[in-house]
């Protein structure tokens, strides 16, 4: 009965996320072509940022401005029907039993703590992405595609979700089977080793991820030195950003969105 009335919380949560993110189907995709920087936009002494603002969003028409506030404020909704969502998986799994399935099934598997740790967290990892699966195909699939941010078919997409799974069910484990190692020796201090090992994990990931994850989405290679390069190290310096390193890459593939970013740590930082 519980796990019946779980699953109706997940489909409630479900249709009134679509429902309130849903808006009228954008018919005013296209943006002003190339790179148009009005003039009080452009640097010098009578700079202003909030004139600045207005002039980048008078390029946009009504009809553009409409979409861009119905897409923002229909993602507040998502945020809110996502977390009931997530509450709601988190509920199936531990209520009806399939949590203490897992630990059972884990514990038969192996009778070494750090295995059964591990093993728990693998299959974990497999069924919360499944559990799951609707609400992202939905918010990061569907909705993307009805405000033309997103340019891939379903194929290109769920192959990149299985990839970041794959991810997931490789490192996640590890991570969990060396705090859970800490938090039974720690005894009541477990939170402080916890921390600290979910601190180390976390910046190894921020510093590797550039070179060994974002690669499997995409195909980065140098920038070639030019005008645009020598821009980006510009504004790079200008931002304190310690790295000579600049690469490129097709996100048109995935999406219509401004792409730039800086990422890495440790000598690994890259634009």
């Amino acid at each position: 009965m519980r796990s019946w009335m779980v699953l109706a919380l997940l489909a409630l949560a479900f249709l009134l996320g679509a429902f309130s993110a849903q808006a009228a189907a954008p018919t005013a995709r296209d943006l002003p072509p190339g790179l148009q920087i009005p003039a009080a936009a452009r640097p010098g002494p009578n700079f202003d940022v909030d004139r600045a603002t207005e002039a980048y969003l008078n390029l946009l028409s009504p009809e553009q401005r409409a979409q861009s506030d119905a897409y923002f404020e229909g993602g507040y909704w998502l945020q809110l029907w996502g977390f009931v969502y997530g509450l709601g998986v988190a509920a199936l799994l531990l209520w009806g039993g399939i949590s203490r399935w897992l630990r059972d099934l884990s514990r038969r598997l192996s009778k070494r703590p750090w295995l059964h740790t591990w093993i728990y967290a693998v299959l974990f990892v497999f069924v919360y992405f499944a559990l799951s699966l609707p609400w992202s195909v939905y918010t990061d699939f569907i909705r993307e595609h009805q405000y033309g941010l997103a340019t891939q078919d379903f194929a290109g997409w769920f192959g990149d979700a299985l990839k970041s799974l794959m991810v997931s069910a490789i490192v996640l484990p590890l991570v969990l089977v060396v705090v859970y190692a800490a938090v039974r020796r720690a005894g009541a201090r477990w939170w402080i080793w916890a921390s600290g090992i979910a601190f180390v994990f976390t910046l190894f990931a921020i510093m590797l991820a550039p070179v060994y994850v974002e690669p499997l989405f995409n195909t980065y290679k140098p920038l070639r030195a030019g005008p645009v390069r020598e821009a980006v190290l510009s504004m790079a310096r200008a931002n304190g950003i310690p790295t000579d390193h600049v690469v490129e890459f097709d996100a048109s593939r995935q999406t219509t969105r401004i792409s730039a970013n800086v990422a890495g740590f440790a000598g690994t930082t890259r634009v």
